[in-house]
């Protein structure tokens, strides 16, 4: 077992404490080590580590908390693991959650996806890589990602890439880490906000054309502000059957841009984005419109704090149902070992609830009924003519 915790440099970033970092002289870690200089890119992902663990809060609540599932009172169910494995892109897996995509691109972010990736292979369940656009810039940062492959030879993997990653980037990232599927980032709010950040946002011809030339499923996702409906329209109209919703209700990406900004000026947009359960909502009402022969394949991502919550995305509507923040702090604060402990309850619990919400495998918990909060119900009542359906 390997045992990994982090205290170093990497906390400095926004005032959340610490040695400070230097893109000139490198990183200073808290236990004297001299680390290799960090690049501008290798700087920013550092800094999302440290941000993401300043702002995380685990008993935050969000639109989760307005879904409200009925249980039968007497199920007719026998808890089993067999009742929740399943397959993710092709490959078994023994859960419908997985670890989403985080970090990658500096050393210290190697060592996270390597501790990530043993903890999936040991668990048998899925994981995504952070962006690796920083290898189109910086080919060695390859291994901060292709260490992941390593530590979990055989697993579901996932590689990330924005809209505009060189295509020839992409094709090496498959070639070299032999993903499952290639999730695409779109996080027009985080670009905005971002000191840095992009400022063109035409991304739907450059979606369409990795998911042309890629030999592996594309997924297109946001990071934590969610999805409307006319955006999946244009992505079914552009050829792409799946998406991770990735709401609002986790990681806020405004709020950890605004923190690296001089003037933090951008706190207005602190509470922008649909939840994740919005999203889930809007996907249900593309699917079922007529004209769509093959409906989107929806990963529900983005708030998802426990076990209860992977049930209440599956009983939406989501096929799958990612984990960042979450599981990345208890690596940061507690280890690798506590990770493990995490992920084995994980899988024991969702195995349970399905029993006790009377389903006998993932397709079943679709069934189960549910009430929704007051915000929601006014949500679905404004925004379509036929939400009464969807209650």
């Amino acid at each position: 077992m390997h045992e990994v915790m982090w205290t170093d440099g990497t906390e400095d970033a926004g005032g959340a404490g610490g040695s400070v970092v230097s893109s000139r002289s490198g990183v200073s870690s808290g236990n004297g080590r001299a680390q290799e200089p960090l690049s501008r890119s290798a700087r920013r992902k550092n800094e999302h580590l440290a941000l993401a663990r300043k702002f995380y809060d685990a008993e935050a609540r969000n639109d989760f908390d307005e879904v409200h599932l009925i249980r039968r009172t007497l199920p007719g169910t026998t808890v089993s693991a067999d009742s929740i494995r399943t397959e993710f892109f092709g490959v078994p897996v023994a859960a419908p959650f997985f670890i989403n995509a985080m970090t990658g691109g500096s050393s210290k972010s190697a060592e996270i996806n390597a501790a990530l990736a043993r903890v999936a292979a040991r668990h048998h369940i899925a994981m995504a890589l952070g962006s690796a656009n920083i290898v189109s810039r910086e080919p060695e940062a390859l291994a901060t990602f292709s260490v992941a492959r390593e530590e979990n030879p055989d697993g579901a993997l996932l590689v990330n890439v924005n809209p505009t990653t060189p295509l020839d980037t992409v094709k090496l990232l498959v070639r070299e880490l032999k993903p499952a599927a290639v999730q695409v980032h779109v996080n027009a709010v985080q670009e905005l906000v971002m000191p840095e950040g992009d400022r063109d946002f035409q991304w739907l011809r450059h979606i369409a054309n990795i998911a042309e030339n890629v030999e592996v499923p594309v997924i297109v996702k946001e990071v934590g502000f969610g999805f409307d409906e006319h955006s999946l329209e244009l992505l079914l109209d552009a050829g792409i059957r799946i998406v991770d919703v990735a709401g609002a209700g986790g990681t806020n990406f405004a709020r950890i841009e605004n923190s690296r900004r001089s003037a933090r000026d951008f706190d207005y947009l602190d509470g922008i984005g649909l939840s994740t359960v919005k999203s889930l909502f809007n996907a249900r009402r593309v699917n079922r419109r007529q004209g769509h022969s093959a409906p989107l394949t929806v990963i529900a991502s983005g708030g998802v704090r426990n076990p209860l919550d992977v049930i209440k995305s599956l009983a939406l509507g989501a096929k799958f149902v990612g984990v960042s923040n979450g599981f990345l702090q208890v690596l940061r604060t507690q280890g690798e070992e506590a990770l493990d402990e995490a992920v084995t309850r994980w899988v024991d619990h969702v195995a349970g609830l399905t029993a006790l919400y009377g389903a006998r495998s993932l397709n079943e918990i679709r069934d189960v009924h549910y009430y929704l909060g007051t915000d929601l119900v006014s949500y679905l009542e404004q925004t379509g003519p036929h939400a009464a359906q969807l209650l």
